[in-house]
């Protein structure tokens, strides 16, 4: 049983005992390497959301006829990679074990490790879509494995080939794409290819991990390594709806820093994005 939070996203306030899906924030930020910030992210996501309606017109759904409960922020420890993954791998198993659906609000990418952990304790055959505009699949970044830059990388040592497809990727070492033509499906630059990913993955459970820097900085630009040539949101919408047309049992959005974008339209754009999958994923 875990507690409601004082302040909740937008129109998730439902009891506990009733939801279907439970938000969780996860503010750390220790091992980005260019621009910090992300461990503002998801308090910003809650506390601006109100400047959006509960009603989607892109889905004619509405977030006040779901039930979506917010229990907060996690308390992570700075500097202990390993000790917050496991705070992250903690609360992502009691949502599970409670029957209801996780999605988490970093936060830094390498967090979603923590939630992918716990995961695939309950289903052996998770694969992952993944939205970003970096590999992620380096060994490690400085000498540390449990870096941002290679949450993907550890992700895949724990499900193996065929069971990762990347989208939106534009960048990222040589070895890093690569290493990706024989362990994960990488799509460059864009969702071609979504559909048949969901086709080939054929009701297996799914993670959705998406780093927000997927998008293009023309619109997103309070992320810690905005790349240019990203997509739009109308672009990532769809992709969003695509992807929940599959198995989803567990997703993430990360990597806003919203102190980098001081027009607050980063924070909203996020904030937009949190409402479409929540709705998206309640089909």
């Amino acid at each position: 049983m875990l507690n409601k939070n004082v302040e909740t996203f937008l129109g998730c306030d439902c009891d506990y005992k009733d939801a279907d899906i439970v938000l969780f924030g996860a503010p750390f930020d220790s091992t980005t390497s260019y621009r910090p910030g992300a461990r503002f992210g998801s308090r910003a996501i809650r506390a601006e959301s109100y400047g959006l309606e509960t009603y989607s017109p892109y889905q004619d759904k509405d977030l006040g006829d779901y039930y979506v409960f917010d229990s907060g922020e996690l308390e992570l420890c700075f500097g202990s990679s390993e000790a917050a993954l496991g705070v992250v791998q903690r609360r992502t198993q009691t949502i599970l074990e409670d029957g209801k659906l996780p999605v988490m609000l970093g936060g830094e990418h390498s967090l979603t490790l923590g939630a992918v952990r716990a995961l695939l304790e309950k289903y052996p055959d998770l694969c992952i879509i993944h939205f970003d505009a970096h590999t992620d699949l380096r060994e490690d970044y400085l000498g540390a494995p449990l870096s941002h830059a290679s949450v993907i990388r550890r992700c895949w040592e724990l499900l193996g080939d065929g069971r990762i497809w990347q989208f939106g990727i534009r960048s990222g070492e040589r070895a890093e794409f690569e290493w990706a033509k024989t362990h994960t499906a990488l799509r460059p630059f864009d969702f071609e290819g979504l559909v048949q990913a969901v086709q080939e993955i054929d009701g297996k459970p799914v993670y959705f991990t998406l780093d927000l820097d997927v998008l293009d900085p023309a619109f997103f630009c309070g992320t810690g390594t905005p790349e240019a040539g990203g997509v739009s949101f109308l672009a990532l919408l769809e992709a969003i709806k695509t992807v929940c047309t599959a198995n989803v049992v567990g997703c993430d959005v990360m990597e806003l820093a919203p102190t980098l974008d001081q027009s607050g339209a980063s924070t909203a754009l996020a904030c937009k994005v949190v409402r479409e999958l929540l709705l998206a994923i309640n089909h």
